[in-house]
């Protein structure tokens, strides 16, 4: 009898240990609150104070929470190239403010190496224009050209599509972001816009100067680096993006003494319009610290060069900038107070941003 009522024990208690396993795997109680990715929480565009109106606003593209995580994924997704080794990402690191710290120039499949410098990618939403050379208008048409370049991903937008189709995780997140499980071109360039067009670096230390905000102070030799910038690099370094976004010849010498190759710049999207050669587009100085080695082919590492460049180096070449002709007269002092302000242009949070980094 003992034993009898201790196996009755034993099936009762073995009976509550599987119903309680069931149950912890089953999902939550309707009505349950499920606790929210904290790096989703807060995925809303807004302008900030002061700049202009956005060229890309997501009139036809809503953003939401499901689109931007989708865009995310893509955006850090080595499927997106030929071998599977190439992602956006790779190019274009959070920590560097989307460009690539350890490239002058960018390297794609197999090693293979480019000829320009990877730019940082930020407040993309207020460019008309993209690349270096500006070949495209469009921030959902962009992702295409490094897919399709040969020293880039060297993918065909197909074989993407169909790689991403053939994936269950994927076809999960397509449905949760545009109501079916179908991947096709449009819909991988629109969630990648949602994740890029969120990109907004605006909390900068001069930010929060131009805002009045606590932490916004500047120093006295930042205010004259501020001061004398206005006067002699705004022409081209226009706040509150500092770049107008146009193509300029900066001076510098043709033949880059690393790679010896002449790049033609827009000259190689208007091959018939001479007046278009060696135009590079303007690069924002917003976070500078993080993207080093700077212009289009990244032969400066530092600012002191740049500055350099433009006191004494620029080059009289086809196609100058008028504003150059003669350089930038800069005393060693006016060069120290300029390094001193574009500092106050480094925005910590944006490069470490949650929302931004890549999933795991």
């Amino acid at each position: 009898m003992k034993f009898y009522n201790q196996g009755i024990t034993y099936i009762a208690m073995l009976t509550l240990s599987i119903a309680t396993i069931i149950s912890g795997c089953k999902k939550d109680k309707p009505g349950a609150v499920e606790e929210e990715d904290p790096t989703l929480k807060n995925i809303t565009f807004n302008v900030p104070q002061g700049w202009p109106a956005p060229v890309y606003n997501f009139e036809s593209n809503p953003l939401t929470k499901e689109g931007f995580k989708l865009g995310r994924k893509l955006f850090f997704e080595v499927q997106l190239s030929k071998d599977n080794s190439i992602s956006c990402g790779s190019c274009h690191q959070p920590f560097a403010a989307f460009a690539q710290l350890d490239h002058n120039i960018s390297h794609g499949v197999k090693e293979r190496i480019g000829t320009r410098n990877s730019p940082s990618l930020f407040n993309l939403n207020w460019h008309s224009s993209f690349f270096w050379d500006g070949g495209v208008n469009h921030i959902e048409v962009q992702p295409l050209a490094p897919i399709t370049n040969p020293v880039e991903m060297d993918e065909t937008i197909a074989n993407v599509v169909a790689k991403l189709q053939s994936d269950e995780g994927y076809r999960t997140m397509f449905k949760d972001a545009f109501g079916t499980e179908e991947v096709n071109s449009q819909r991988v360039f629109k969630a990648l816009a949602q994740f890029m067009g969120m990109l907004v670096s605006d909390n900068a230390r001069y930010d929060k100067y131009v805002r009045n905000e606590t932490g916004g102070s500047l120093s006295q030799q930042e205010l004259s680096g501020l001061t004398t910038f206005k006067n002699k690099c705004a022409s081209c370094h226009t706040e509150p993006f500092f770049s107008d976004f146009s193509l300029r010849n900066n001076g510098l010498p043709l033949v880059n003494n690393t790679s010896n190759i002449i790049d033609l710049g827009r000259g190689i999207i208007e091959p018939f319009d001479s007046s278009s050669y060696y135009k590079f587009k303007v690069p924002s100085l917003r976070n500078l610290k993080y993207t080093a080695p700077y212009m289009h082919d990244g032969r400066f590492t530092t600012i002191d060069q740049v500055l350099n460049h433009y006191s004494s180096g620029v080059q009289q070449t086809p196609n100058l900038d008028p504003s150059l002709t003669f350089g930038i007269v800069l005393s060693n002092q006016e060069k120290e107070d300029i390094k001193a302000f574009l500092n106050t242009l480094n925005d910590e949070e944006f490069v470490k941003d949650v929302r931004f980094q890549e999933p795991r």
